[in-house]
């Protein structure tokens, strides 16, 4: 018989998210089993009754595995549609392959749409994420889409942890303008622009400064740090335009290669991620990297979900 609370079910990709997650809701996670075979093959078992419930599904997507979240994720959706599951959300803070998100050039794929694809194939109803690298990938979808923003939590972060007052927000690329101009609006401060050229992807070539950062704390923020070269090298530029310190706030620390020794190796001072991706060990690694919880946020938008209420107050404020 059908209880109408929160069904909130997790694969091995992040764990300890998924516990802080289900400890600001109150409630136990659903029991999963999921296997990995000797060749590879992925089985997904739901432990408890889910007919008639309200399922939550959260998966991250941890550099080096993200093809194998991104199917065990699948399995356990369409485990939980063909168990009479009454909706099927999905919570992907992190969505993969989010920067494949346009024919860019001749023979291309648009790999978010075909993830897009398979989850809605799989049985998903509803999705909610966090900080789409591009918001029209929302558009990909034909199922209710919640795009979370972590800026209220990181605005929160900058005001109890930083001396903000001769600071300036810098954004790293033009993608990231609206970003930046939003952030420092809220905190009343000036911003800058910093514009690149890429030789390939992951790799930029030459930078410039758009804006003025002499004498002032440069807080560079981004969407996501995969490799962290962009940080780095814009770490450098605002750095010979004469900034006192630079630090980066990112919201999706990917982390992935050998991104901990370039922080490591640049002028930034710290580099503060958000716990969507786990990089745990990564942190033990590296005094520069700090992180914020997030888990309030997404917690929040579950419950919010479930009870039928607005999540858009999320947009603006950070729960306590």
């Amino acid at each position: 018989m059908s209880t109408n609370s929160i069904k909130l079910l997790t694969g091995n990709s992040h764990p300890l998210l998924a516990k802080l997650i289900v400890e600001r809701l109150g409630i136990d996670l659903a029991k999963v089993r999921s296997l990995q075979s000797s060749n590879q093959e992925i089985s997904c078992t739901i432990g408890e009754s889910v007919r008639d419930e309200d399922v939550f599904i959260f998966q991250s997507t941890p550099p080096g595995n993200i093809n194998n979240s991104l199917i065990e994720l699948c399995i356990m959706i369409n485990a939980c549609k063909t168990a009479s599951a009454r909706r099927i959300t999905v919570v992907l803070p992190n969505f993969p392959y989010a920067r494949q998100d346009k024919k860019d050039k001749s023979r291309a794929p648009i790999t978010a749409k075909l993830v897009a694809n398979m989850l809605q194939t799989s049985g998903c109803n509803h999705l909610i994420t966090m900080d789409l690298h591009a918001s029209q990938i929302q558009g990909f979808f034909n199922i209710p889409v919640d795009n979370l923003y972590a800026e209220p939590t990181v605005l929160k972060w900058i005001r109890n942890n930083i001396s903000y007052a001769n600071a300036v927000i810098v954004s790293p690329d033009a993608g990231g303008v609206k970003r930046a101009t939003s952030m420092a609006d809220q905190l009343d401060l000036p911003f800058a622009i910093i514009h690149k050229e890429r030789v390939r992807p992951n790799e930029v070539s030459r930078m410039s400064l758009v804006g003025e950062v002499k004498g002032k704390i440069a807080i560079l923020v981004d969407d996501m740090a995969d490799t962290c070269g962009t940080l780095a090298k814009a770490a450098e530029t605002v750095m010979q335009n004469g900034a006192a310190e630079v630090m980066a706030i990112v919201t999706h620390g990917i982390l992935s290669g050998g991104a901990i020794e370039v922080i490591n190796s640049s002028v930034l001072s710290k580099v503060v991620v958000t716990n969507t991706v786990p990089h745990e060990e990564k942190a033990a690694v590296c005094e520069r990297l700090i992180t914020i919880d997030i888990s309030a946020t997404i917690g929040e938008a579950i419950r919010r979900t479930h009870n039928g209420e607005s999540v858009s107050w999320l947009f603006r404020h950070a729960p306590e």
